[in-house]
This record gives structure tokens, sequence and C-alpha cells, in this order.
């Protein structure tokens, strides 16, 4: 299971979204087509677009337009990502689902008296919609998304925002993410970090330095039992 990151179980699980509880590659792949068409682009394909993912939509705009050959200026970059806005809202859940496991750990979990916080860089009402969609919305106690706080990931400001409203320090909390983004931000925050495997990130999981991974999200609850029982 790894090493041991905690003097016992937990008392809060923050969570990232895209890539670690829901797979929404092909929704945001076709909002960015979407978005790419309206300037007479060609579309990117999924493996492209997953790529992409996980510094917030602005930064999937500047990725996508530069990855197409057409690096845009600030004011272009603005103005893109407003038409963007409209465009994303459209694409939440049509092709979007749980990743493997999310809603029985996040059940199990919830069950345990373990506070969970949404923490992610998809806008907060984009994040909310998902969550209510899934029926999810009812288990965290903390949901904050990237236009919640002036820094998103990797920045530690959500996280700390989060944790905050959970009435939780940092050290007693567990970051569970995808990417170098939740590492980054998980130990900047002060806040042991496991990563998933099977999510977007382009770096192996391995090389991301994170306390732990799992290769699923169904694996969590018994990593956690473990460390409890070995603490």
């Amino acid at each position: 299971m790894g090493r041991n990151i905690f003097d016992g179980q937990p008392r809060a699980v923050l969570f990232d979204l895209d890539g670690t509880l829901i797979d929404s590659a092909p929704d945001i792949t076709a909002a960015t087509n979407e978005l790419l068409e309206l300037y007479g682009l060609a579309p990117l394909t999924l493996a492209q677009v997953r790529s992409m993912i996980g510094e917030g939509v602005k930064k999937l705009v500047e990725r996508a337009f530069a990855a197409s050959g057409v690096p845009l200026s600030q004011d272009q970059l603005e103005e893109a990502n407003r038409a963007m806005a409209g465009i994303y809202a459209r694409h939440l859940t049509g092709l979007t689902e749980l990743m493997p496991g999310a809603a029985e750990t996040l059940a199990q979990l919830h069950a345990s008296g373990i506070r969970l916080g949404l923490v992610t860089n998809k806008p907060q009402l984009a994040a909310r919609s998902v969550l209510l969609h899934f029926h999810l919305a009812e288990r965290f106690g903390a949901i904050v998304g990237g236009d919640a706080v002036v820094r998103g990931k990797p920045s530690p400001d959500p996280l700390l925002f989060a944790l905050e409203q959970l009435g939780v320090p940092p050290e007693e909390a567990l970051m569970v993410g995808d990417s170098a983004t939740d590492v980054a931000a998980a130990r900047a925050a002060g806040v042991p970090v496991v990563v998933i495997r099977g999510g977007y990130t382009p770096v192996p999981v391995e090389e991301l330095d994170a306390d732990l991974v799992c290769e699923g999200l169904a694996d969590l609850p018994a990593a956690l039992r473990h460390m409890r029982s070995a603490a």
C-alpha cells in the first residue's frame, strides 16, 4: 500500500474532480473543439485534450490554441475564454462518466465520519452541477471551484479554503488527485497526497512524488484502514 503518512485515519479527504472522480475528457474535448470551430480551426483529438486538462478552463483554452498553431495574445485569450464559458456550460455531463468506484468510495468514507471536500480548477458552478447530476453533492462539506479563490491549484489556496470550511487542519487531511497539479497544491498546503492511477497526467504516476499511489478509487478506503491499523 505504500508508507504510512498518518498517525491514524485522516479527519478530512479532499478530492480533485476531473480525472479523479469523473472522466470528463470527452465532454471537455467536445467543448474545446466547438470553440476551435468558431475560429475556423481543426478539431483536436481526445488524447490531445486529455493532456491539457488540469489547470482550469483558461489554461485549457491557451493550450488548445497553441496546439492548433495559433498562440493567443493576452487580449485574444481573454476573448476566447469568454466564448468558451458558454460553450463549456453546455458540455458538463453529456459524455461524462464517474470513475470506477467513485460513488461507492465517497459513500464509504462519508459513512465512516470522514469529512469530504472537493477542490477543483473547474468553475464553481460547473463543479456543483456535475456533482448534482451524479447525486454526489450531499457527500461534500466543502466544494471549492477554480473561481472561488484568486489562485487555483497548484496554489495551496483552494485546499486551505476547503479545509477551513471543514474545520480540519492540513496535517489531519489528505488530498486525492491524479496529476502533478494536485501533488504540488497538496505539498504547498502541507497536506499528504494520494494519486489515483488512470487520470489525466501525461507524467507516469510513479514520478509524481505522491505519498501513495492507488490503482483505483476502490482501493482508497482499504489504504486508509491500513494506515490506521499500522499507526
